[in-house]
């Protein structure tokens, strides 16, 4: 049976909470973190820090950190454009790429002073595939595209069991979204000669064994495809990390695989907030809300949501409230900031009862949660080590860890 990891994507450093539920974790027995150094600019590796400091090294010994390298943006962003970093693949303007070996020194070097560490131990490439995303983008033919691919893992690999060598890594791996691509898919990366290359990378350096250990890859009750990934790499010695168990895009929609309760609060604060902007001046305002109730539930997941409300409601609001004094504001302020954390567990609550009956299918032998019958699903799957859950609250902490027993 698969064990549970704590996934960090989401986790910050302010957050109080954050920190409390790393330390539920830890205390419950959790023996694996999963970050990146992009995971909130970097904060969610300095909230592991923070909660580590609450233990001593007994403890702390039984946790793995597995961190990952790639990404170019937030602080990278603006180091880059000062200094440029090497062999960089530009995707989109605010997301740049690279796995080369200073690159990867600079990283880790970066991860470990956040993490207060002299060690990691695992450092995953963290999906190397936007060299191809990019070469598609570029009609790089398709054998050139995958023959550099390769060059670049290669010397990538060098890097990493050089930082073996020399004790700041114990293994390493890959981590990306393209391995759970149907193998025609121009997207795939494909992952049978990994251990070759890694053979070869060790050799150069002069280690007596590759240390390359991890492959991590989203799958869940929806995306099965990454299961024959995740059966080579059994086969293999590898060990394999499960993300997005619970985020699954399946016909080119995204869902989120879990139930949510209607939150009671919700309309109480919605016709208090009607109430104070029922008037000439507030207004427009005033009709927003009422869209946004009559259009809780056409938002086809979460995250749909929340673009939308940083891209349109956000800008909406700052027009709306120019017209009142900054005493009054800040007193509207407080009124929507507690109709809006309730209006987006409406959503929510909408997105999976909407969820429950576009995927009937899949959960039509469920007599739980979707979130738990999803888990379960995962749990079952021998090819699988861990599975990577966010768990943002000590409540969630409690939830996914309870299913083990």
């Amino acid at each position: 049976m698969s064990n549970f990891a704590f996934g960090t994507y989401r986790i910050s450093d302010y957050n109080p909470q954050h920190i409390e539920a790393l330390k539920e974790a830890i205390e419950a027995g959790i023996t694996m973190i999963d970050t990146s150094s992009n995971y909130m600019d970097g904060g969610a590796e300095r909230a592991i820090a923070l909660a580590f400091r609450e233990f001593d090294e007994d403890v702390k010994s039984n946790v793995e950190i597995v961190s990952k390298f790639g990404y170019i943006q937030g602080a990278n962003m603006v180091r880059h454009k000062d200094e440029p970093f090497e062999e960089v693949v530009e995707f989109s303007k605010d997301c740049f790429h690279s796995i080369s070996k200073s690159f990867i020194h600079d990283q880790l070097t970066e991860s470990l002073n956040r993490l207060e560490m002299q060690r990691l131990d695992c450092y995953l490439i963290h999906n190397p595939e936007y060299y191809i995303l990019d070469a598609i983008n570029r009609q790089v033919d398709k054998d050139d595209r995958l023959d550099e691919m390769y060059r670049r893992l290669y010397i990538a690999f060098v890097a990493l069991e050089e930082e073996v060598k020399n004790g700041r890594i114990i293994s390493y791996g890959i981590s990306s979204n393209s391995f759970s691509k149907d193998h025609n898919s121009d997207e795939f990366l494909p992952y049978e000669d990994l251990i070759t290359i890694a053979d070869r990378a060790s050799e150069e350096v002069g280690n007596d064994t590759h240390s390359f250990t991890t492959i991590q890859l989203p799958i869940n009750i929806l995306e099965r495809e990454g299961l024959k990934c995740a059966s080579w790499a059994k086969e293999n010695g590898l060990r394999v990390l499960v993300n997005r168990p619970l985020n699954a895009e399946y016909e080119k929609l995204m869902y989120r695989l879990a139930d949510y309760d209607e939150p009671r609060e919700y309309y109480h604060h919605l016709n208090e907030l009607l109430e104070v902007c029922d008037n000439e001046m507030l207004r427009p305002l005033y009709n927003l809300l009422e869209e946004l109730d009559a259009s809780k539930h056409k938002f086809g997941w979460i995250g749909d949501y929340d673009a939308f409300f940083y891209a349109q409601i956000i800008p909406h609001m700052r027009n709306s409230l120019e017209v009142i004094d900054d005493k009054n504001k800040e007193t509207m302020l407080n009124f929507i900031d507690l109709f809006f954390i309730e209006y987006r567990k409406m959503v929510l609550h909408e997105c999976s009862k909407n969820t429950r009956t576009q995927l009937k299918d899949f959960f039509k032998e469920c007599d739980s949660t979707m979130q738990e019958c999803s888990l379960r699903f995962l749990m079952q799957r021998e090819s699988i080590e861990y599975i990577l859950v966010g768990m943002r609250k000590p409540s969630y902490v409690h939830e996914v860890l309870a299913l083990k027993d």
